[in-house]
C-alpha cells in the first residue's frame, strides 16, 4: 500500500466515521431540546449541509476517475 492510498483510505473512512459521529451529535442534540420533527429536519438540514460539500466532491471524484 503506498503513501497515497493510505492517505485517500483514512480520508475516506476516517472523515467519514467522523461525519457519522456528528449526525449522532445532532440527532442527540434534537432528541435532548425537545425539538420535534420540523425542529430536528431543521437541524439536520442547517447542521450537516456541510457535510453535503465533502460528500457531493468525493462523489465527483469518483465519478472523473471511472
Amino acid at each position: 500500500m503506498t503513501e497515497e492510498q493510505f492517505a485517500q483510505f483514512g480520508l475516506t473512512f476516517g472523515v467519514g466515521g467522523f461525519m457519522l459521529y456528528m449526525l449522532f451529535i445532532i440527532f442527540q442534540l434534537a432528541r435532548e431540546s425537545k425539538a420535534g420533527k420540523f425542529g430536528t429536519f431543521v437541524l439536520f438540514l442547517v447542521l450537516a449541509f456541510g457535510m453535503l460539500g465533502f460528500v457531493a466532491k468525493q462523489v465527483l471524484i469518483w465519478m472523473m476517475e471511472g
